[in-house]
Formats: C-alpha cells, sequence, structure tokens
C-alpha cells in the first residue's frame, strides 16, 4: 500500500511546475513553466523530468502546441509511446505552429505516402520533420531538383531525414556540388548509364556530403593523382570512400600516407595497392593507426600479413583481440593463418566464426562407413 501511495505521488511531483525557489537581488524572478504545456506532456505520459533537465527552456515557452503535436502523430498512426518518445527527444516539437505542421506532413507526404513508415521517420529524425516554415520553400525546391536527377523517393526521403541542414539551405548549393559530384564521376572514366546508381549509392551512404565544399572534393582527388593513383583507381576511392573524400584535406592524407608507408616499409605502388584495399588508410589519424598497428603486432600477426589484408586496419584493437580469442578457442591460429577471418562486420565474423565452429567439430571418421572388426 505504501509503494502504491509512493509510486502516485512521483507521478503527481512530475506534474507540479518548478518554482523559483528566491528572489534575486536585482528584483527579477525565473520564468515559470506554462501549466498547459506540463500537463499536455504529463497526460501524454512524457518523461518531464528528463524534459526538465535536458531542455527546460522549452516548457517557458509561450504560445506552445503540445495538443496539437500529439494530435498530428496520432492521426498519422503513432502509439502513445510514441508520441511520449518523440517529445522527450525533441520536445521543441512543441514550439511548432499547426500551420507550420500541416505543412510539413504534405511536403513529407509527397516522398513518403506511408504513413507508417513516416512515423517511424519521425521518431528517429523528429527535429527534421518539426523545423520552421522559413525552410520550406527551399525543401519543396530541394525535393523537386532531387526529383529531376530521377532519385527515388526512399534516398530522397532519407536525405531529408539524416541531413536536414542541406534542405533547409537554397537548392542552387545542392545543384554546384551534385553537378561536381556527377562530373568527376566522368572525368574518372565512369560510365554515364551508371551515374544514377552511382549518385544514389554515394548519397544514401554519406548525405552529407552535399553540405561539404566543391572545391574539398577537387583538392582531394587532385592530391591522390599527384600521388600516382590513375583514373580507374581514383574512381575506386570515390565509391569506396562512399563520399567521405569530402571529409579529408591533402595535409591529412598525406601525414597519414607517409607514416604507412614507413610503418609498412613499402613502395610508393605498394602502398597504392593497400589504400585501394583499405582506403581507410587516407582518413584515420596517425595516433589511431599506431595504436592498431601496435596492437596487431603484439598479438603476434606479421606485417606482412597485414599488408596483405590491411582491411584488419579498419577495427579497433579491443574488437581484433576479442576476436583473437575466439579463434583460438576453436584452435585458429591467426599467425600463421588468413587474416581475412578477422574482418567484416560483427555478423560477418559471426559466420565466418560458426564455419570454422563447425568444422573444429567434424568428425575425423566418416560416421556411415562400417566399422572393420577382427573375427
Amino acid at each position: 500500500m505504501l509503494r502504491l501511495i509512493a509510486t502516485s505521488l512521483c507521478l503527481r511531483c512530475q506534474r507540479v511546475p518548478v518554482l523559483p525557489l528566491h528572489v534575486r537581488q536585482c528584483g527579477t524572478v525565473r520564468p515559470v513553466e506554462n501549466q498547459q504545456t506540463v500537463d499536455t506532456l504529463y497526460d501524454l505520459a512524457v518523461d518531464l523530468q528528463k524534459v526538465r533537465k535536458l531542455k527546460g527552456w522549452v516548457l517557458h515557452q509561450h504560445p506552445a502546441y503540445a495538443k496539437e503535436v500529439a494530435h498530428l502523430l496520432r492521426d498519422m498512426g503513432a502509439s502513445g509511446s510514441v508520441i511520449a518518445n518523440v517529445l522527450v527527444v525533441y520536445p521543441e516539437a512543441v514550439l511548432c505552429k499547426p500551420e507550420e505542421m500541416a505543412a510539413q506532413r504534405e511536403l513529407w507526404t509527397s516522398v513518403c505516402p506511408n504513413k507508417r513508415e513516416l512515423v517511424n521517420i519521425i521518431e528517429k529524425f523528429p527535429a527534421s520533420f518539426f523545423t520552421s516554415a522559413s525552410h520550406h520553400d527551399n525543401q519543396r525546391n530541394n525535393i523537386a531538383y532531387f526529383y529531376s536527377l530521377n532519385l527515388n523517393k526512399r534516398i530522397i526521403t532519407k536525405l531529408m531525414a539524416s541531413a536536414p541542414q542541406s534542405f533547409s539551405r537554397p537548392m542552387e548549393q545542392n545543384q554546384v556540388m551534385v553537378d561536381t559530384l556527377q562530373l568527376s564521376y566522368i572525368e574518372l572514366g565512369g560510365e554515364k548509364g551508371n551515374m544514377k546508381i552511382w549518385l544514389q549509392k554515394l548519397l544514401s551512404q554519406n548525405p552529407f556530403v552535399l553540405i561539404k565544399s566543391p572545391d574539398v572534393l577537387r583538392q582531394n582527388l587532385l592530391f591522390l593523382k599527384a600521388r600516382g593513383f590513375t583514373t580507374a583507381e581514383l574512381l575506386r576511392l570515390l565509391s569506396k570512400l562512399r563520399g567521405f573524400v569530402t571529409e579529408l584535406n591533402p595535409d591529412s592524407m598525406n601525414q597519414t600516407l607517409l607514416y604507412s608507408q614507413e610503418m609498412m616499409s613499402c613502395s610508393e605502388s605498394q602502398l597504392r595497392e593497400i589504400v585501394l584495399k583499405c582506403p581507410g588508410l587516407l582518413y584515420y589519424p596517425k595516433h589511431i593507426l599506431a595504436d592498431r598497428f601496435k596492437g596487431l603486432l603484439s598479438a603476434g600477426i606479421s606485417m606482412s600479413q597485414i599488408m596483405d589484408t590491411p582491411t584488419v586496419l579498419e577495427l579497433t584493437t579491443q574488437i581484433v583481440n576479442y576476436r583473437i580469442q575466439k579463434l583460438r578457442a576453436h584452435r585458429y591460429d591467426v599467425k600463421t593463418g588468413s587474416l581475412d577471418v578477422l574482418n567484416g562486420t560483427k555478423k560477418d565474423f559471426e559466420q565466418s566464426y560458426d564455419k570454422l565452429k563447425l568444422r573444429a567439430q567434424r568428425p575425423l571418421f566418416n560416421p556411415v562407413a562400417p566399422l572393420r572388426t577382427d573375427d
């Protein structure tokens, strides 16, 4: 009984507005919370303590539209728990005016007509949906532009959700970056018929490439070309780097390449082959590479093995050590075996590990063959 009373009191305490505990010397009083907002969020089972801790300023704003947000999401098929989660993660949604919410709903349903999918997107990226009306024209123009590139709706929706900055800015800025990417693709020998698929894949893997500077892309490609990479190899790198080539700069790449070459004692041509196998060598800082080289060598792996399978450098030392221990349990020695088994995602490794596990458990004799016995 006491526990039930205590629980009820805790829930009611969340509903009580935070009042000023003292009056400052200058005579000003801390602003009082919007009681209507607090009551609505309480009724929606929103964690008010968390909202107060992380974004308490929202509760002091007038006017606020918590009921309208809940009604909109409920009308789109969102459950009570989803609505509560959205308002905890992004309470600023209650400051979005009803006409702005309606405009956003219309805009988003033009690229994502499935209500269930749209609700899932809003739950994951609420800030992308509840945006200012000042960006509405830019959003609409950018959607029209990406449609003109024959990009499918799923890709456009993903761009809007994960990289809203690229849709809130003028369409012409995105056009400059896309034109630069397309021109680079053609100049490096890419086939025009495959350009749409290539662009879709690149944008889906790294939506933020749109908000980077086209000049950075050009400078990085020129640097790599000066290091001896052919146009075909540059196209492979551009595709493998998934747009992250815009995150790099010539100075950092130069330092990383010099360090890697010194560690592996390899020639320029060997280094290029290694980079083509493991593009991560271009963007990992020197101190991270140093730690990973040290971890691999400490585990008894030779430098020649690393050069044959450089993608192991994409794994953290902790992951490498964990996987080596699991492999040792089934008598697989990475010192003499291939390092390919260490590579890949967690799922990839588990599949390779299960194969080794089955191989180790396989009987050494044929269980269906008749046993020979002496008469």
